[in-house]
């Protein structure tokens, strides 16, 4: 009966460990998606913000050492060698402080990710060239133009652009224009200024209550996104911890049972 159990403990073992390997997988391809990525607002981000930067490592880091404690696991559970099932529980025991520290000073940070987004993405519109082919403005380009905002807080954000404002003719930033449902089709978005038609009127300032763009800021839509891709990211975490915990108890169950039968199989002279 106990060596039927040991068996079964050693295939769970096993089998929790390879989920283990694909878990770890997953968040290493999220720290790659976060430095790869350059068609959302995570590209504005991290080629501004060395914290996300330094974040993005960190679930390469992660990952890769998840995915090397998933296979050695494996190889512990089935040869049932005691010194990596050993090592195995010692370094799951470390990545778990490691997550649940992590998960803590990101909780606590998430006030400061807010107002460094906020001052990104303002010093990104003050600075705004037009003609000027810069990954991160084409990154907010595409922000703009796929979310369907302008500015942060509102489109008078776009006032404190300089360039914009000197403009004579009705000016705004071509990713902002509120387009009709038959423009919807266009695959890439505008980018840089474009001027208005002109109309009747004389025109002798660049008046940003005439600019045909959306009125509503991209703040509250770009935190709400956020917030959901974070909450995806919070329950890979959880799925880890808790395969963690298993794998543990599991490890210490068969590493016991090793060290015994290694005992018992000793020459008795």
């Amino acid at each position: 009966m106990g060596s039927a159990c040991i068996k079964v403990t050693k295939y769970f073992l096993f089998l929790f460990n390879l989920l283990f390997f694909v878990l770890g997988a997953v968040i290493l391809g999220f720290g790659v998606w976060i430095l790869a990525d350059r068609s959302s607002f995570i590209s504005v981000l991290q080629t501004s913000s060395t914290s996300l930067k330094a974040g993005a490592y960190v679930f390469i880091g992660v990952g890769g050492f998840t995915m090397l404690m998933g296979f050695l696991g494996c190889i512990g559970a089935v040869n049932e060698v005691r010194c990596l099932l050993g090592m195995y529980f010692a370094f799951l025991l470390l990545i778990l402080i490691a997550q649940v520290t992590a998960g803590v000073l990101f909780y606590f940070n998430m006030g400061k990710l807010k107002q460094e987004m906020g001052s990104i993405v303002t010093k990104l519109i003050q600075n705004y060239t037009d003609g000027h082919e810069d990954s991160l403005q084409e990154a907010w380009d595409y922000v703009q133009a796929q979310v369907k905002c302008c500015g942060w807080v509102s489109y008078y954000n776009w006032t404190e652009n300089a360039e914009l404002m000197n403009r004579i003719n009705i000016t705004y930033p071509c990713s902002c224009k509120n387009k009709s449902k038959e423009d919807d089709s266009s695959i890439s978005p505008q980018t840089g200024f474009c001027e208005a038609p002109v109309g009747n009127g004389t025109q002798s300032s660049n008046n940003p209550d005439e600019w045909p763009v959306y009125k509503e800021g991209c703040m509250e839509k770009v935190q709400a996104w956020l917030q959901e891709n974070l909450g995806i990211i919070l329950g890979v975490c959880v799925g880890v911890a808790v395969i963690e915990l298993l794998g543990m108890l599991l490890s210490i169950s068969l590493c016991r049972h090793v060290h015994s039968e290694d005992y018992s199989k000793v020459p008795k002279y």
